[in-house]
């Protein structure tokens, strides 16, 4: 086996650190890495927002229209006020953190990837001994290939090679590593804290009725969820679950803030897809993990909020501790909370326009016009009218809308024309005059 020592090994290079340039001219990367989430945040909910308004793939929708009207218990301005709450108070708090902050700084990249590939070199120490295991003499196997393949003669020789400087394989895979290798890693233990740090806050939330009560329970007003109320939460909860959640995962793996940038922003997007209400075949964030919008769905249902509690990228820690949804098939649950829904829009439209279609168009004031002269003869004529006469008249119309009202829950629209001989015979008790006021101006 060859013994190395550090003066043995390729040098490093030398390197001088200077700040690192902004991605755009006159925004710092650490304010950028704050907005880009908010702007994605909107940008994404703007594009599901479109498709709600304009009902476009809604073949796709897993709610209706009527559901997301009378099933939520919150107003969408509600929704809107505090997302926008809890977007200030993260950027905010990334702002006070990125204060105490060092500067970033650049010019040691190829040093750190040289620091790679000695690594790689001396690693290669073990080749002898582990060939050596399985019968194989390592050193006869470098000089049969020193001609012909010299750099993995190198390699299986121990990292003997005729250059002092570093193998063309070592170079290129320490450029992985530093380049690729590590960021995947990052991002994956990043995943991981976000994911382990939700769930369980998440379910502790949901078991303990104090948090549920105080906090959580302004989550699940919406029933029906869409896209802008994926972060619409309690102001607290939003900081301990979502800032807190993801900026220790930023700090524990060490990402740059560039790599924080693309994190968040990831983190922002994914969580907007889980609540935009569409189950869509060619959205990729649906299919990479199975944690989407029909799964979280689920759990925003009365029969399914006490499962279904990972968020927002994998569902590892549901399928693990058995808090996944396992009732079967759903399809029947989401069909009967349609049709409820949908009858309490057609009731309230009953409500709201009785069936009087065929009715002629009301001149609104013309009428208004004949009422006020109507009272004015009333109010004049001493021996029949007088104010009397106009409270007995609103005492009768006050019973004559209480009988509708009874009516109109027991069938659809009413029937004019008793409406109509009611107000007429309480007109024929009142002076004759009255039936002609509509005349005298």
């Amino acid at each position: 086996m060859a013994n190395f020592t550090l003066a043995e090994l390729p040098p490093l290079p030398s390197y001088t650190l200077t700040a690192r340039p902004s991605m755009i001219t006159g925004v710092p990367d650490v304010v950028l890495q704050l907005i880009a989430p908010v702007i994605a945040y909107w940008v994404v909910s703007l594009f599901f927002h479109i498709l709600d308004a304009y009902d476009l793939c809604s073949q796709y929708r897993l709610h209706t229209p009527a559901e997301v009207l009378k099933r939520n218990h919150v107003t969408r301005y509600e929704v809107l006020r505090d997302v926008i709450l809890q977007q200030i108070i993260q950027t905010t708090f990334g702002l006070a953190l990125a204060y105490f902050d060092p500067v970033e700084t650049v010019g040691r990249e190829e040093h750190d990837i040289a620091c790679w590939a000695q690594r790689l070199r001396v690693a290669q120490r073990y080749i002898p001994s582990l060939l050596s295991v399985v019968g194989l003499d390592a050193m006869a196997l470098g000089k049969q290939w020193h001609d012909t393949l010299p750099q993995l003669a190198g390699a299986v020789s121990g990292g003997l090679y005729a250059t002092e400087s570093f193998a063309s394989w070592e170079a290129s895979v320490a450029r992985f590593i530093y380049w690729i290798g590590i960021p995947v890693i990052q991002f994956t233990v990043a995943i991981f804290i976000v994911d382990t740090w939700q769930y369980f806050l998440h379910r502790a939330m949901h078991m303990n009725k104090f948090l549920y009560t105080t906090l959580h329970s302004r989550h699940h007003r919406l029933y029906v969820p869409y896209a802008f109320g994926a972060l619409y939460n309690h102001p607290l909860e939003g900081f301990l679950l979502d800032t807190l959640g993801t900026g220790l995962a930023y700090l524990v793996t060490g990402m740059t803030v560039r790599q924080g940038m693309w994190f968040f922003t990831c983190s922002t997007i994914k969580t907007v897809d889980d609540h935009c209400g569409y189950a869509f075949p060619w959205d990729p964030l649906q299919h990479i993990t199975s944690n989407n919008a029909t799964y979280h769905d689920v759990h925003h249902q009365s029969w399914g909020i006490k499962t279904n509690f990972s968020q927002p990228f994998f569902t590892f820690w549901d399928r693990i501790l058995n808090t996944a949804w396992t009732g079967g098939d759903v399809s029947s649950r989401y069909e009967r909370d349609r049709i409820s829904a949908q009858r309490k829009v057609d009731a309230d439209a009953a409500i709201a326009k009785p069936s009087v279609v065929n009715s002629p168009e009301i001149n609104l004031e013309q009428a208004k016009q004949q009422a006020q002269a109507s009272q004015r003869q009333v109010l004049d004529d001493k021996q029949y009218g007088g104010a009397r006469i106009l409270l007995e008249e609103e005492k009768e119309e006050q019973e004559a809308k209480q009988s509708l009202r009874r009516s109109t829950r027991r069938k659809s629209g009413f029937d004019a024309k008793s409406i109509s001989d009611r107000v007429a015979g309480s007109l024929h008790s009142r002076s004759t005059a009255i039936l002609h006021a509509d005349g005298m101006h």
